[in-house]
This record gives structure tokens, C-alpha cells and sequence, in this order.
């Protein structure tokens, strides 16, 4: 849908009338119905009168097409200023300009996102380079006229309030700003130029208009990348009766019509795969030029399943294929082939920050032909959450839409173990089972008395396969989010902190991340091989009966807001709420991991009731694991050295290098010597440029241990921005002794110089430490000039 179209002639007539405002808002209310806001109306007042100067200039054809706020099938986003013509190989071509009326914004540790402030206050918001790019993506893997007739489209974003700054040109955007360029302030006539590099005649043939009534469906190229993506996957491998659900949800979706819709519910306890096919699912039909997205609730399994597809945590051109929950209240009926909704029981009424929309489930359901709800009932964790079976059914029976239901009963997380599962819900006293007792030789399942013992085993698991993560109730505040040096969790001498925030949600499967803490909100629908469980004092056993206590949970945790009120007006109802949430927050905690589950009670009478209950001594010391074993040569390094007969460089190891580098001030002049070959975890797969270092000091200790072997990636790609790197600086009386050496967390800043061009100002060297006495180290100038990044972090071995 296009709000406003014409041409530029047209459009800079419209601006001088001094009406544009009230001009686009009469095309607005006649394309969608509806107003909108007086602080959209003035950002159409502001921002255009900026592209008309822009465009006030001959060499831009008078002929060429405007089209302002053209809205996107398939989603609520719109591209607010597009223009159309040939460029100079007589091809279609478009302009699609991103407008912002910013002023500054602040740098963040996560992917594409800045912080900038809004009417309400300040919030993160993808960059506008991001989402320029982000919709010539969604145009070209999804509108047949783009694909089929190669219509050249180039993306930019103009911030004509915004004065040059080290944030939003920042190298951490890099990859997103050479995609699609970002003007500022000051850089109206750089824009002009881009502007006449690519469109140099007009628009005869209606362009727009083509594009807006394209066909929408899956590119091929967009279909046979996600296939080659999850060819080979082990982690979507489907078996037994998976399959038998992928192939009923496969058949509902290809025959599912705007006058014949379906809803697929697909209920099924933890490990039973629901993701291993919703996943599965949008590659298939994809394959087959349906449109579809995977949705969740929570953003933690949206980011990790792409990460794993992409073998990178960065974003892609598959990420307009994973969407949030509350996407679809503003769109019309049926405007997806297919949707496939896993975690559904998180679905929540109102969307947003603003509580937008009605109902999530509705609103699915109402958006595409056929709804697959992947349901467990038993992992709703929130007061907000809504989606069970009888709300779909209601909402499917209000819209006209027939009902498919189905059951996965097939159990492969917790070892396979029913049983474990049987007994996890009797012993929290969620429904009483005949499991009384656990045999833990079906689950590695164990409680210890020390909380710092535990996360050390967790530890030691990791180093096979990066598979094991330490989880806990919300009962301790994230101080640490403001203040890096604090730690969030303490409890006697353990001391923790919640998963950082530049590890974002896909903190389960970061590499370093072992030591931190994660809570239900980054591991729910997630699963690692072992998982270390706090239970903090909201669940308590008092003779024999399981307790639970709300106060007792951090008061940032938004899962139980507001439930002082509801308890007022519902005493019994609200009680009875906020006991199944604590108690199905632990059980879905304690059932992330496939082989085993480690525990720590805070009470020590709810610790003496589950050991009761299990048939096996209470295991506190550290056990060896299989990597210790294949290590025994060398038992104090998390690597193995190779033979020189069993060399295969890159193919079954990396080179050490016998370097050991300051995590503090720049180290004395150091250099490699002989190099040996060392054979990694599995979870690093030997590569080009990859090598293993020891890292000495304590200024970087929140992520690398004094003393600890770490994975290094030579000359890395790409921004540097807020990575752990390994630098060196150079001066003249070193040169020929290597160096001096430190790992820190880079930042630069950056001046830009007349031609165009930048160079750094200053460059920090940041520490991350929970020591005092650290500094920054700050180089500017020459000194700025003359440093070398050599590698980039990429785990932390031990």
C-alpha cells in the first residue's frame, strides 16, 4: 500500500504549498482509513521539507517517482520516502530512504540497535541503516516484480537533524552502514549525489505501482539458502512421531485458503521437539513459495535458532523471517500463508510497550490462512501469559477456522527420562504422579550444598560442547546492568552475575558465557546438555508442602507485575496464579537440560525434602568429565597437543602460541617461539586464522579468568566495536622484538575529515573487571594511529 504517490515535480509543488503536512495526511486517512498522530503529521511536516531541498537540483529528473510511507505486506513497518527512475544502465531502480528526525543517540553493546529518545523517554531502536537495508531485504526475498524483473534497489537513511558524532557512524555499524549508507546534518549533498549516481532517469513505467502489486512469495534464493542452512543441522533433526506432526502441519498449510483456514495445536512437555519442527517447518514451506514466519513471545529462541541457521550472531537477511508475537494486531486478514507460533502458552493480550491490539492469539489466527500453536501449558511463567488450548480454540471457532490438534509424546531432552519429568511435578507438587522416588541412573540429577561448587562442575561440562549454563529464580536484583563491578547474585561466598547485557538473548549459546547467571527469560525454549539451577527462597518446602512467596522475587521482574492489585481484588484466584507460575518457572528451568540437572536450594529444608526423594548420595566434589579424560596427558589445560604425525593444521587443530598476554597494561616485549599444535574442544571447529593464547592479569576477570587459555580469530572482519580483543602497539625501539601485547574491550572514536574520509581520535582500551585499580587505557592521536587489532576473542577454553 502506497499512502502518497507522485512525481518529483508533483512532490516539490506539494512541499511548496507549505501544506505538506495536511496534503499527506488526506492521502493517508483515504489509503488506510484511519488518522494517525500529531507527532507523525509533524515529522512529515519536518522531514520532507528536507528531501525537497535534497532533490532541488536538475540532474534529478522532474520525472522520476515519489512514493512517501509505502507500507510493507506482511508486517505494520513502512519505508517513508522512496524515489524511482532508471539509473544510468537504463534498469529500474529505487531509492528507499529512511527519515529520522534524531538528534543523538547512544552507542549499545547488541547487533544493529542503538539507544535514542523517543516522547516517552529513551529506548533501544535498531539503526536506522539497519532497517533501511532491512527492507530492501523483505523486498527482494519476498515481491515477485522485484525479483523477476531485477529492480536495482539501494538503501539509505538521512538524520537531517543530527550532527556528525562518533555513535551512529560508528564502526560497530559498519556492516550495516556500508550496506546502507546514513547522511547527516551536514550531508545533504552527499545524499544529492547518491541520489543521482543511481537514479539518472525518470520513472516512465510506473514503478511503485509494479512493486506494489507484485505477487508476494519466497525467493529461491532465499528458500535454497535456508535449506543449505539446515542441511546437515544436527540440532534439527527430527525423529519418530516429529515427523509425524510435520508432515499434518505441512498438508494443513498447503491447503489452507482466506475462506478455509486452519489451526494446528501441537501440545507437548519439555524436549519432546516442538522447535526442532517449527523450525523444520519454515524452511519447508518456504521451500514450497509459502509465506511464513516463526513467532515467539520471548525474543531468546528467535535469536538463538537464527544464530545456529546463520552460524553467526549477527543480523541476517533470514531476520525478517522471525518475528515477535505482537507484530501482527495492525495487519489484514490472511496477508501469511502460514505462521508458526512455538512457545504459544507466552502469548499475551496486549502487544508492546503501548498495550496495542486486543488479543495475540486472535490476531495470529486472524493473519494467516493456517496458525500452528506449539503449546505447553505447564510452562506458562507470567501473569500476561494467555495462550492455552481453550483460548486458541475460542479464538479459531470466533474466526471460522478448523481445528487440528495433535500430541508429542516422544520425550529426548532429561535423557529420555518420563520418568524425571513424572517426578519433577509430583516432588514441586504441580499434579500428583505415582514418581515418588527418582533413580537418578535414567537423569544425572544431583543437589549439592554449595552454590559455587555447582557452577564449577557447570564449568567443567562446558568445555566438551559448550553445552552447559547456570540458571536461577528472579530473586536477586540485576545491579550489575548500571554498575559492571557489582555482582547481581551473592549467596555466602558465591558470587555471580545475571547474563551480561551484550550477550542479549542469545546468551545461552555465546561462547564465554559460562559464567554468568541466566533466568526463565533467556533459557525458556532452550536447551543445553547440563543445566545448574539455583532455586531461590520464592520456593520453599514447609513440612512437606512446597510454598511459594512473590515477595520474595526481584521487584524488576515484570513476570508477576502488578499482582499486589490483582491479589487485592482476587485474593484466592490471584494466589492460585502466582503459585503455578513460580512453580512452573522452576520446572521449566530444571528441565533445560538433556543429560543432566544440577540444583542448589537456598533453604536448606527444601534441600533435605528433594533429597529425600531421590535414590542417591548428595554428590558435592567435582567429577571428572570425558574431556578430562582425552586431556589426562596434560590434565591442567583444556586442549591436547598433537604429535607432529598428526598434524593436520586447521583441520583438527589450531597453533598455540607461546604468548602470554596482559589483561592488563601492555605486556613486555614478548614473541612466539617454536609453534605447537593443539586440538580444541569440540564445540570450536578448527579454522583458518584461528589460535590458542594464554591470557594473564585480572583486569578483563567478568569474562577471562587470570591465567586462562583462550581462542583467538586472526585479523577479524568487520567493526570491532565492543569485542574483547588482542592488540599491539608498536613504537621504534620495538619493532624487532614484537611488540608489546594486552586484551581489553576496543572502542574507538573517529573524526571525519574533509574528503570524506576519518580517522581514529582516540581509541579505548577498555577493562571488564571486578578488581579495583583498573583504567581504561586511552591512545589518541599518532599513538591511536599506530595500534594493531591482531585478533578478536572467541571463547575462553580455561
Amino acid at each position: 500500500m502506497i499512502v502518497y504517490s507522485a512525481t518529483k515535480s508533483k512532490f516539490q509543488a506539494d512541499v511548496m504549498t507549505n501544506d505538506i503536512g495536511n496534503i499527506i495526511l488526506s492521502a493517508f486517512k483515504g489509503a488506510t482509513g484511519h488518522s494517525t498522530s500529531e507527532s507523525e503529521i509533524g515529522s512529515w511536516i519536518n522531514s520532507l521539507q528536507y528531501m525537497e531541498r535534497v532533490l532541488a537540483d536538475g540532474d534529478i529528473p522532474s520525472d522520476a517517482g515519489v512514493a512517501i510511507e509505502y507500507h510493507l505486506p506482511q508486517t505494520s513497518k513502512r519505508i517513508d520516502f522512496i524515489l524511482t527512475g532508471k539509473n544510468a544502465q537504463r534498469q529500474d531502480s529505487a531509492i528507499l530512504v529512511e527519515l529520522k528526525q534524531w538528534q543523538q543517540a547512544k552507542l549499545t553493546s547488541e547487533d544493529a540497535i542503538v539507544t535514542t529518545r523517543f516522547k516517552h523517554g529513551e529506548r533501544q531502536t535498531p539503526h536506522p541503516s539497519y532497517q533501511a537495508w532491512s527492507y530492501k531485504r523483505l523486498l527482494e526475498d519476498f515481491n515477485q516484480t522485484v525479483q523477476e524483473e531485477n529492480i536495482q534497489l539501494y538503501p539509505c537513511a538521512y538524520l537531517h537533524n543530527y550532527e556528525q558524532d562518533d555513535v551512529i557512524t560508528n564502526d560497530f555499524y559498519s556492516e550495516y552502514t556500508q550496506k546502507a549508507p546514513v547522511f547527516l546534518k551536514s550531508d545533504a549533498l552527499k545524499l544529492r549525489d547518491f541520489i543521482k549516481t543511481f537514479v539518472k532517469y525518470g520513472d516512465e513505467n510506473q514503478l511503485m505501482y509494479r512493486i506494489d502489486h507484485g505477487k508476494i512469495k519466497p525467493s529461491k534464493n532465499l528458500a535454497d539458502q535456508l535449506v543449505s542452512m539446515l542441511k546437515g543441522n544436527e540440532e534439527f533433526v527430527m525423529i519418530d512421531d516429529q515427523k509425524v506432526v510435520f508432515e499434518t502441519a505441512t498438508k494443513l498449510a498447503k491447503n489452507s485458503h482466506v475462506k478455509s483456514k486452519n489451526v494446528l495445536i501441537v501440545e507437548g512437555g519439555p524436549g519432546t521437539g516442538k522447535s526442532v519442527i517449527a523450525i523444520n517447518l519454515l524452511v519447508e514451506l518456504t521451500k514450497r513459495e509459502l509465506v511464513v514466519q516463526y513467532v515467539t513471545r520471548n525474543s531468546a529462541p528467535r535469536q538463538v535458532y537464527e544464530a545456529i541457521l546463520t552460524n553467526s550472531f549477527r543480523k541476517s537477511h533470514i531476520s525478517n523471517m522471525f518475528s515477535g508475537s505482537g507484530s501482527f494486531y495492525s495487519l489484514d486478514s490472511a496477508v501469511f500463508d502460514c505462521l508458526i507460533v512455538d512457545e504459544a502458552h507466552r502469548l499475551n493480550a496486549k502487544s508492546g510497550m503501548f498495550s496495542k491490539g486486543e488479543n495475540q492469539v486472535k490476531e495470529i489466527i486472524k493473519a494467516s490462512k493456517c496458525s500452528i500453536f506449539f503449546v505447553d501449558e505447564d510452562q506458562k511463567v507470567t501473569l500476561k501469559d494467555i495462550g492455552d488450548k481453550e483460548e486458541i480454540r475460542r479464538m479459531a471457532a470466533e474466526q471460522g477456522a478448523a481445528v487440528t490438534e495433535l500430541n508429542l509424546e516422544s520425550q529426548f531432552r532429561c535423557n529420555g527420562s518420563n520418568g524425571y519429568l513424572a517426578w519433577l511435578d509430583n516432588t514441586l507438587q504441580i499434579r500428583a504422579t505415582a514418581n515418588d522416588r527418582l533413580d537418578t541412573s535414567d537423569y544425572d540429577f544431583r543437589i549439592f550444598d554449595n552454590p559455587a561448587e555447582l557452577h564449577e562442575l557447570i564449568r567443567l561440562k562446558n568445555r566438551a560442547k559448550n553445552k552447559a549454563r547456570m540458571v536461577a529464580g528472579y530473586c536477586w536484583k540485576w545491579i550489575s546492568k548500571k554498575q559492571s563491578v557489582l555482582k547481581d547474585i551473592v549467596i555466602g561466598d558465591y558470587k555471580a552475575t545475571w547474563n551480561l547485557n551484550e550477550d542479549g538473548q542469545a546468551w545461552i549459546i555465546k561462547p564465554d558465557s559460562v559464567s554468568e547467571v541466566g533466568c526463565i527469560h533467556t533459557s525458556q525454549g532452550l536447551e543445553v546438555d547440563y543445566v545448574g539451577v539455583i532455586v531461590g527462597p520464592d520456593l520453599v518446602v514447609r513440612d512437606g508442602r512446597v510454598v511459594t512467596d512473590p515477595k520474595e522475587r526481584a521487584s524488576e521482574d515484570k513476570s508477576i507485575h502488578g499482582w499486589k492489585k490483582l491479589y487485592q481484588e482476587a485474593p484466592d484466584k490471584t494466589e492460585a496464579r502466582l503459585d503455578a507460575i513460580i512453580k512452573n518457572t522452576y520446572r521449566t528451568l530444571m528441565t533445560r537440560g538433556q543429560k543432566g540437572c544440577y540444583v542448589y536450594f537456598t533453604d536448606v529444608e527444601t534441600r533435605r525434602f528433594f533429597e529425600s526423594r531421590i535414590d542417591a548420595a548428595v554428590v558435592t566434589e567435582e567429577i571428572p568429565t570425558a574431556i578430562d579424560k582425552v586431556w589426562e596427558e596434560e590434565p591442567s589445560l583444556p586442549f591436547r597437543r598433537l604429535a607432529q604425525e598428526d598434524v593436520r593444521p586447521y583441520e583438527n587443530c589450531v597453533p598455540l602460541y607461546d604468548l602470554k598476554i596482559a589483561a592488563g597494561q601492555f605486556s613486555d616485549e614478548q614473541q612466539t617461539s617454536e609453534i605447537d599444535w593443539v586440538a580444541l574442544p569440540d564445540f570450536i571447529q578448527p579454522k583458518a586464522g584461528l589460535f590458542v593464547a594464554q591470557v594473564v592479569g585480572k583486569s578483563m576477570n567478568r569474562r577471562i579468568p587470570d591465567g586462562a587459555w583462550c581462542v583467538f580469530n586472526m585479523n577479524p572482519a568487520g567493526s570491532r566495536q565492543g569485542k574483547v580483543v588482542l592488540v599491539e602497539h608498536r613504537d621504534t625501539t620495538d619493532v624487532e622484538n614484537g611488540g608489546h601485547y594486552t586484551v581489553k574491550l576496543y572502542e574507538s572514536k573517529k573524526n571525519a575529515l574533509p574528503d570524506g574520509t576519518w580517522r581514529h581520535s582516540a581509541i579505548v582500551l577498555r577493562p571488564d573487571t571486578s578488581e579495583p585499580g583498573y583504567d581504561a587505557i586511552i591512545l589518541s592521536g599518532e599513538m591511536a594511529e599506530s595500534l594493531r587489532v591482531i585478533a578478536e576473542m572467541v571463547a575462553v577454553l580455561g
